[in-house]
């Protein structure tokens, strides 16, 4: 029996179930990303685990090589919070108004969210009064919903669980996912819990970071642990056909670096297949995605872009220039660790989430403190780890830029900005 923080590899792919798969990418091994953690255990152990990319040769999925146990990553210090970006907000309130209007959603709907983290989408949807259902497995973050008056599952979402919200609730109208389906190990459980729910009018959503965006742009930071697959179209239109499911739209969207929309519903449904699907499958194989030497040739380009990161860094230190960083998304555990930054190179990263506040950076240890920090120590260069949403954190402290320093985007080539 495996242990809480153990790890496993997989030994097949999570889409179609095949064990032709081969390693892909290698990079440097990490604790758990989101795994911040107080002064009182700075000088614990933190377990680390492998971080690599495995292909697969028969479907072209792309997929973590090793697992961490789920109850480890979301149900120990889990404390990425939605409603801390202002960004993604909108992102959720646009996505409930759009989605509403296309598939006719009224008063008499029921939406159920897979990985509803704190609620904030399901708010949107509730202010509609329609009917809502949150399931999330993270303790915290699940309580704040329940507050919130949000009705939230406690749970890893799965068969079980499907058929108990069936039982007593009902099928749903709307099954929407942001972001958390890629997270998931059991990913054909989780479309047999869907299965389960949907009528044969339903509707599911599955918003997914794209891999497209992520090889096009160099975002490697976006792997890591909690990030089990990293998704293209091509293979996710074979996982929906054994269920009798089809995809009828996909769109690329831009939150998280970079990401899909995709609508799913019963075979032959009501909505009309749009020619996006075949267009982005096509697309993917243009860039080569379904072939393995693509990915050995996207490692040597993330190790390039180190080097040049790297350099900058060096020289701003030797310089006399003073480091701090903003944004301690899950993503900058994974850089700072590849990229072989500590608490030497930065001083400290300012983070919206209180959650996050006083607690120290996983593995370098890098002190995480409110933003008033940024005009109180007033850093030279100001690294924006949340680079995906660098433009509205350069907007919203444009003082900094102006009269205090300058910005350093790291992603896709190193380059400061004021």
């Amino acid at each position: 029996m495996r242990t809480k923080g153990s790890f496993y590899k997989k030994i097949c792919c999570r889409v179609c179930e095949s064990d032709n798969i081969k390693k892909a990418l290698n990079l440097t091994p990490t604790p758990p990303g989101n795994n911040f953690i107080p002064e009182q255990k700075l000088n614990t152990v933190e377990e680390t685990f492998p971080l690599e990319l495995d292909f697969c040769e028969d479907c072209y999925h792309i997929q973590l090589g090793h697992v961490v146990e789920p109850e480890f990553l979301f149900q120990n210090n889990y404390s990425y919070v939605s409603s801390t970006s202002k960004v993604f907000v909108e992102h959720l309130r646009n996505y409930a108004n759009l989605i509403t209007e296309r598939i006719n959603l009224t008063q008499k709907s029921f939406i159920i969210d897979i990985g509803s983290n704190d609620g904030t989408c399901l708010s949107f949807f509730k202010q509609k009064n329609i009917k809502v259902l949150g399931v999330d497995p993270a303790e915290q973050v699940s309580e704040i919903a329940n507050n919130n008056g949000i009705n939230t599952y406690n749970d890893f979402f799965n068969k079980d669980v499907a058929l108990k919200i069936k039982e007593e609730h009902g099928q749903a109208d709307l099954i929407t996912s942001h972001n958390a389906c890629a997270h998931i190990d059991d990913l054909r459980g989780v479309i047999d819990g869907v299965d389960i729910l949907m009528s044969d009018e339903s509707v599911f959503v599955m918003e997914v970071g794209y891999f497209l965006d992520v090889f096009q742009n160099k975002w490697f930071d976006t792997i890591y642990h909690e990030h089990v697959d990293f998704h293209t179209v091509a293979p996710l239109k074979k996982l929906f056909e054994p269920y009798g499911m089809e995809i009828f739209d996909v769109e690329r969207i831009e939150p998280q670096g970079g990401s899909i929309r995709v609508m799913v519903q019963r075979k032959k449904g009501q909505f009309e297949i749009e020619e996006n699907v075949d267009r982005l499958i096509n697309l993917e194989h243009e860039f080569g995605l379904d072939k393995l030497e693509t990915l050995k040739v996207f490692e040597n380009d993330i190790n390039l872009l180190k080097k040049d990161f790297k350099n900058l860094l060096k020289e701003l230190k030797s310089s006399g220039k003073t480091i701090a960083a903003f944004g301690a998304p899950t993503k900058a555990t994974t850089l700072a660790f590849h990229f072989d930054i500590d608490a030497d190179d930065v001083d400290f990263i300012v983070d919206d989430n209180p959650l996050k506040q006083g607690l120290f950076s996983p593995g370098k240890h890098i002190p995480v403190v409110d933003p008033v920090s940024i005009y109180e120590r007033k850093p030279d260069i100001l690294i924006i780890l949340a680079w995906n949403f660098a433009e509205s954190i350069m907007k919203k402290h444009k003082r900094y830029g102006d009269n205090i320093g300058t910005f350093l985007i790291p992603m896709p080539i190193p380059k400061l900005v004021n």
